[in-house]
């Protein structure tokens, strides 16, 4: 069935919202929204938006861990050109926030495949330790530490595409969540790292400063590579907990 791939994309965002609800409780809540019917959008996202409380629980029946805190326990990003040549790792990340998180708009495309949906944060803290290696406007780069970052009023857009392939003669199978993020707006931003002019403190102390003065005339430079490494990540882990998400049992055609 056409609907069937978007489905199993839909169940990366909805299961999110669970925690340790019952299946019977869950299926209560979307029992109303059906798949390819006028209001499904709107339907999935107030029940979205009643269930976000359970975001830190996680669904351990279905082995789906918490996505409050939200863990990777790597993401690399590699970069070659003129003026940005480098490869970072960041290491055992924590991102905390979602459950006060709030979905504004949801949309889905079964014909491609796709669901789409905002959401908008309060605020969003994100830490780990971060490996750099290679050169940034000829200023070389082999440095590690801790970052962190805090983001106030934030807001961001979601898609979710789960293709299907064909094995076989008549056997059709999902293939793997795959997952775009952008963002959309900052309110704020305060961001501290660690070690990046290695150690010398009372520079650190100043470019921190200068940081977190002056940031937003360098965003729109630097999105597209925070973008990416958020992506990334959330492929990653959407694939691996929803790709064989049991989605029939939340949704009525």
């Amino acid at each position: 069935m056409r609907t069937t791939p978007v489905v199993v994309a839909l169940v990366a965002s909805v299961a999110l919202f669970w925690g340790q609800v019952t299946a019977n409780q869950t299926l209560d809540i979307f029992k109303t929204c059906k798949v390819g019917k006028p209001g499904f959008d709107s339907c999935v996202m107030n029940g979205l938006n009643t269930m976000q409380t359970f975001f830190n629980t996680g669904l351990p029946q279905y082995n789906i861990g918490s996505f409050d805190p939200f863990f990777a326990k790597e993401v690399s990003q590699k970069r070659g050109g003129t003026n940005m040549n480098y490869q970072l790792k960041l290491k055992n990340v924590y991102e905390r926030g979602w459950t006060k998180s709030h979905v504004t708009k949801f949309r889905s495309d079964p014909r491609n495949y796709m669901i789409k949906y905002s959401q908008f944060f309060p605020d969003k803290y994100v830490e780990g330790d971060y490996e750099i290696v290679g050169n940034v406007f000829d200023y070389p780069l082999n440095n590690k530490g801790r970052f962190n970052i805090s983001l106030y009023n934030y807001t961001q857009t979601t898609t979710a595409v789960c293709r299907p392939y064909i094995r076989g003669v008549n056997e059709s199978q999902s293939g793997p969540v795959k997952v775009k993020i952008q963002q959309d707006g900052i309110g704020d931003m305060k961001l501290h790292i660690t070690n990046i002019l290695k150690g010398r403190a009372a520079l650190e102390n100043v470019l921190d400063s200068l940081i977190n003065v002056g940031w937003r005339p360098f965003l729109p430079i630097v999105r597209p590579l925070i973008d990416d490494l958020v992506s990334t990540a959330f492929t990653d882990i959407f694939d691996k907990y929803f790709h064989n998400f049991p989605f029939q049992e939340i949704f009525r055609q």
